[in-house]
């Protein structure tokens, strides 16, 4: 943490649930000013003004254009929620405005825009961070400590996803300016892979000694949503006739240069219970997160399961083990605090964001190039090196207590 403690200036655009929440993370920090707000629905910028009025802080500048917004001097850093089509333009435009630029979670249409994104960061010095929350998850960062502590070995294989009954906010994407709708209207691929794949890529040292070399997507029918929607409306409503390119589950196979495979799934129109279908495994045995287990040889009963539960006590991230002792906060258990902190202690101190522009890049990525892959009857796709070469021997992340190659236990207070 630096010293000097003023405020940050920050913006926020794109005011629809995720950016009002994020939003409102922010103004409960005493040490950040949201100073300028930006949607193209009025209603949003109205509702995202009341909430600032209503937390007693100083009102924001309302915009309705981004560029203008972008503009202003003042602004450090901008929070970008918008529709996932449009992360990357904004984000390369706040950047050439001399901003921080934090993109929250979605996949890329394309790989040139995230060719984009790093020679824009490379060009202009400003830092693009992902604002992957799932990396900062409690869960996730005891594994990232087991790991580096060498209890599962040399890793292997790990499995990730976003498993999540998503059937009723995309069928109503119009009704809602959920922009999620005309994603699975029209294309058909790993639409959502950054949740699983970020902690996974953290552990697996991706773009830092390791890198992600290829992959091939498969992509089953598609009933989930006109299911669902006939079931709500009947079979002669609108929606019940629309035709979904993307397929129900989506599996996509990584293949690592060091030799480790990546599995992610996409399963998001089907009736389930949520989750991130976490698995490291490694020589010495593996963790699994559906039934909150790990297996370590040695350590272990042969052939059976022992509760995550004393292992994610024993191997707690220090970070966690601070932020459990100051108190827990904000969405998604916690991890929406934890990453907006580390953006805002890099760009409060001027250094490289945890999660910098090659991370960002490499996992939008994967929607594109998966959506290729499906199209391809599954061909194999290489994956670009968007650190062209870097990755074999990177220089270490900036030092910090948000680190996610690295732990230095001296930066945390007991």
């Amino acid at each position: 943490m630096g010293m000097d403690r003023k405020s940050v200036n920050l913006a926020v655009i794109g005011l629809g649930g995720r950016g009002t929440g994020l939003m409102q993370s922010l103004l409960d920090m005493e040490d950040v000013s949201v100073v300028a707000v930006c949607d193209l629905y009025e209603e949003r910028v109205e509702g995202a003004l009341k909430c600032i009025r209503e937390s007693g802080r100083t009102l924001a500048e309302a915009y309705s254009d981004y560029k203008m917004l972008l503009a202003r001097e003042d602004i450090e850093g901008v929070i970008i929620a918008t529709t996932w089509v449009t992360h990357a333009e904004i984000a390369i435009a706040a950047m050439r405005a001399g901003k921080y630029a934090g993109i929250e979670v979605g996949g890329a249409a394309s790989t040139q825009e995230c060719w984009e994104l790093v020679r824009t960061s490379e060009e202009t010095g400003m830092p693009c961070m992902l604002l992957e929350n799932c990396c900062y998850g409690r869960d996730e960062l005891a594994v990232m400590n087991i790991v580096k502590q060498g209890l599962l070995g040399e890793l292997i294989h790990g499995q990730c996803g976003y498993e999540h009954d998503l059937r009723e906010e995309v069928a109503m994407g119009i009704e809602n300016k959920h922009g999620r709708f005309h994603n699975y209207l029209h294309r058909n691929g790993e639409l959502y892979p950054i949740h699983g794949l970020g902690p996974i890529s953290k552990t697996f040292n991706i773009n830092r000694g390791n890198r992600l070399l290829m992959l091939t997507s498969m992509s089953s029918k598609a009933r989930g949503i006109k299911q669902w929607a006939t079931n709500q409306f009947g079979e002669n409503d609108t929606k019940a006739k629309l035709e979904f390119a993307q397929g129900d589950i989506v599996t996509t196979m990584i293949k690592c240069a060091g030799g480790e495979t990546i599995q992610i799934i996409h399963d998001t129109t089907l009736p389930r219970p949520y989750s991130r279908a976490g698995r490291v495994q490694g020589t010495k045995g593996l963790w699994m997160e559906d039934n909150n287990s790990i297996h370590i040889e040695g350590r272990s009963e042969n052939h059976k399961w022992e509760s995550f539960d004393s292992y994610r006590e024993a191997y707690e991230h220090p970070l966690w083990k601070q932020y459990l002792a100051q108190g827990v906060r904000g969405g998604h258990g916690g991890m929406d605090y934890l990453v907006l902190r580390a953006f805002i202690e890099s760009v409060r101190n001027g250094t490289q964001t945890p999660i910098d522009v090659y991370d960002t890049a490499v996992w939008m990525s994967i929607t594109a190039l998966s959506e290729e892959s499906v199209a391809l009857g599954s061909m194999p796709v290489a994956i670009p090196d968007f650190t062209k070469g870097k990755w074999i021997n990177r220089e270490p992340a900036p030092v910090s207590a948000y680190e996610l190659d690295a732990i230095h236990e001296d930066k945390y207070e007991e």
